[in-house]
């Protein structure tokens, strides 16, 4: 049987122009809804993800050395090598594939939220009306037929581009070479299956640090979650059956669940 090729997409920060495009067409098709969102005093469209917009142009005003510049960064799912949200998913609702996509099987879902509480980004939202889970899947449609996702498809200004992992490796390090002539900090993010999380299939070629645009540093499932799932779970089910594991996996969520409310979301990653 031939190997799955590994696909990934890569977003250029240095080359994208936050025209928004990308959401535009995500949202077109994908069907979904536009969010009706306050003026908040800034230039960014929506404050974050939610239910009805999976892909979002983040927008930062950094002042350097007596210098305005703005920082773009598009952000989605990352399609984890290791990921959080289907390693917390009781129901198999979430399926990291061959070639990389971290697929949402819809009907599995019970919307228990599993995976919005550990997600290692922050970027699963649950739709309180359906009671499902959300977020982008890479137009898994769009690839089983040859094509590429709606959001590089669509993109003007090549910030956005889609192959095998391979080829988008090679160009962004091609790329990175050159930038680091006027950002000595640009770097790649997502490209080493040594991190915390196996790498990314959603890749960045970044003109500053990881955290300048709101991404972790060194970035990782977290150790409550690692604890759980891959030790106490297992010996659970052994010593106890499933039916209690079920029980204390449920008061374990809820206590991260009041841990994130009280301090955010728990990256334990920065540390």
């Amino acid at each position: 049987m031939a190997t799955m090729t590994e696909i990934a997409m890569l977003h250029d920060v240095s080359k994208c122009t936050a025209c928004r495009g990308c959401m535009v067409a995500c949202k077109q098709w994908k069907n979904l809804p536009a969010d009706m969102t306050p003026f908040e005093g800034n230039y960014q469209s929506h404050e974050d993800l939610s239910p009805s917009t999976y892909n979002l142009i983040k927008m930062k005003e950094t002042y350097e050395n007596g210098n305005f510049r703005w920082d773009f960064l598009k952000f989605q799912c990352m399609h984890c090598g290791i990921p959080a949200c289907a390693k917390a998913c009781p129901e198999e609702a979430l399926v990291k594939q061959a070639n990389g996509v971290v697929s949402f099987i819809e009907d599995r879902c019970v919307g228990c939220g599993y995976c919005e509480t550990n997600c290692t980004f922050d970027v699963p939202r649950i739709d309180a009306v359906r009671k499902k889970s959300t977020k982008c899947n890479l137009c898994e449609d769009r690839i089983a037929n040859g094509m590429v996702p709606s959001c590089a498809q669509t993109c003007t200004a090549d910030a956005i581009l889609f192959g095998t992992r391979e080829e988008m490796t090679e160009i962004a390090k091609a790329r990175v070479q050159v930038l680091k002539e006027q950002y000595p900090n640009a770097q790649l993010y997502g490209v080493d299956k040594n991190d915390g999380i196996g790498c990314t299939n959603m890749m960045y070629i970044l003109t500053d640090r990881p955290s300048v645009f709101g991404l972790p540093e060194n970035p990782k499932v977290s150790t409550s979650l690692t604890i759980w799932k891959d030790y106490a779970q297992p010996a659970g089910k052994f010593l106890f059956g499933a039916a209690a594991m079920v029980v204390a996996g449920a008061l374990v969520n809820n206590a991260m669940i009041g841990k994130k409310n009280k301090g955010g979301h728990d990256h334990e990653q920065n540390q």
